[in-house]
């Protein structure tokens, strides 16, 4: 190369920056500034997140609550609906067994009128077939072991002839609805 060459190539050169010079330092520190705001900012972007994680839980947690609650409120509602008709209808029949006790005493009653006599049985068969159709059912008690299930004992008799708690008596006749006990026989009991 001439001088001439050397010298335009010297004009034309554009100094070369050290890279380690005084803007690099700044610019490390911008750099390590920014790296930082970006961890910052995630870790705050992160606990946001578990804060709603956790707010979203316990929504969910309080929603199944009550859902749960809901569910047994309505199951609670229709069991008291079925037990208040069941309720209702034991209260019916039980306001109509003294009728049922009266017819049984006039038959019991001794009269010369025939035709009145079958009157009656008349009423108290029709009677019982109604009670019947309603579910109703009478407590079989004379001859039947005690049970205090069904049974209220009012007296007591020593027998040798009859077994260990007996109904030897039916003093007022039982009545089921069901399952359910409307009336309890009363009876008297031996031994």
């Amino acid at each position: 190369m001439t001088d001439k060459e050397t010298k335009e190539t010297k004009e034309t050169a554009v100094p070369e920056e050290n890279p380690v010079n005084k803007t690099a330092a700044p610019e490390t520190e911008a750099v390590k500034e920014e790296k930082k705001s970006k961890k910052d900012k995630k870790e705050k972007d992160k606990k946001e997140e578990e804060a709603l994680k956790e707010e979203l839980r316990g929504a969910n947690d309080r929603y199944l609550r009550l859902l749960a609650e809901y569910d047994n409120f309505r199951k609670r509602s229709q069991k008291e609906k079925e037990n208040l008709y069941g309720d209702i209808r034991a209260e019916a029949v039980t306001g109509f067994l003294p009728v049922y006790d009266n017819l049984l005493r006039a038959l019991a009653q001794p009269t010369e009128d025939e035709a009145y006599r079958k009157g009656v049985e008349m009423i108290l068969n029709q009677f019982c077939a109604t009670l019947e159709k309603l579910g109703v059912k009478k407590i079989e008690s004379l001859g039947q072991s005690f049970d205090p299930a069904f049974h209220n004992a009012v007296m007591h008799v020593d027998d040798e002839e009859k077994g260990e708690n007996e109904i030897v008596e039916v003093f007022q006749e039982g009545f089921l609805l069901g399952e359910k006990v409307i009336r309890f026989a009363m009876v008297k009991v031996a031994n």
